[in-house]
């Protein structure tokens, strides 16, 4: 039982880190054909691909009852993309930060996080006996989501002037056959390592709280790791930056809402304390970036997001 579960584990690392190579070359190329921005690419195509993981594990756990694991698994993929993902991606190369990102998008996740953490929080809000995310609170969810994509169709009017000889410059057709193979590749990947990972963690008797927080969080993250630290490392810092904080605002408005209009999702007691981390992590990411042109995250705070992630995982089995 524990060696079939290894063996998909190491599958999926390697189907997830081509899937990732794919999904890269496949968007940047397409974004230089049509002069369309990286961060554009980033924030919609890359994030839709590597937060599909996600989105499975979610609907998944929902119809099979196990609302708490949909929910930790989105929370702790956020806390995840924030801390894990741009703190290691840091660590690879000092990620430059542009304007738009830091005085727009991170402030829209920042948002996407306060909408969860009001409309969950029913029992505090307006005195209900219970708290959840219901099928209304999903679509204000998509309703912000909607804007969201609106304001992105905007600035992707913003053509780039960059012209980074790193990018290849593919066929359309080959183009999008790898951005469809990469997000297929990091959908399988991903589907294997959360399987086969949440598989070693029951037979070790970890709870269903942690498996959402830690395991799953980390294991539907690592298309999101896989993808920036790719970018990272080729240097396309708008595509890592906006793979993380994109996936951020599509798990919270667009997987979360989805998973809430298939079945209400209740807050389980102690969850806000992971909320409140996860929204001090969107709050130390701005202010890390936002006060010191050029923005840039430093290896230095790379490493400083990276311990942060790790006390706070720390905390969840001292918990």
């Amino acid at each position: 039982m524990i060696l079939p579960a290894l063996a998909f584990l190491f599958l999926g690392f390697i189907v997830l880190i081509k899937g990732a190579d794919l999904l890269v070359d496949g968007s940047s190329s397409i974004a230089k054909r049509f002069g369309i921005t990286e961060i554009v690419i980033g924030l919609t195509v890359v994030s839709f691909g590597t937060s599909s993981p996600e989105l499975v594990v979610n609907i998944l756990a929902a119809t099979s009852g196990g609302t708490d694991l949909a929910l930790g698994n989105i929370i702790g993929s956020n806390i995840s993309n924030t801390l894990l993902v741009l703190g290691l991606a840091g660590i690879v190369l000092p990620l430059a930060i542009k304007r738009n990102t830091v005085r727009r998008e991170i402030p829209f996740a920042l948002l996407a996080s306060l909408a969860v953490l009001f409309l969950a929080n029913d029992s505090f809000i307006d005195g209900a006996r219970t708290s959840a995310l219901t099928r209304i609170d999903g679509l204000v969810l998509l309703l912000l989501f909607s804007i969201f994509l609106y304001y992105t169709y905007g600035i992707s009017k913003d053509h780039g002037d960059d012209d980074d000889p790193e990018i290849k410059r593919r066929s359309l057709p080959r183009a999008l056959l790898m951005v469809l193979s990469g997000i297929a590749g990091l959908a399988v990947g991903g589907h294997w390592i959360v399987s086969s990972a949440t598989d070693l963690a029951t037979l070790f008797g970890i709870s269903e709280s942690v498996i959402g927080l830690t395991i799953l969080a980390i294991g539907t993250s690592v298309p999101e790791l896989a993808t920036s630290l790719v970018a990272a490392w080729r240097g396309n810092a708008d595509i890592a930056v906006g793979n993380a904080v994109g996936s951020n605002i599509f798990n919270l408005l667009f997987v979360l809402a989805i998973t809430s209009l298939v079945t209400p999702l209740p807050l389980a007691t102690g969850m806000n304390l992971d909320i409140a981390v996860m929204i001090a992590a969107a709050l130390v990411l701005f202010v890390a970036t936002i006060n010191k042109p050029p923005h840039r995250i430093e290896r230095w705070e790379g490493i400083g997001f990276t311990l942060l992630y790790l006390v706070y995982v720390g905390s969840l089995f001292w918990r």
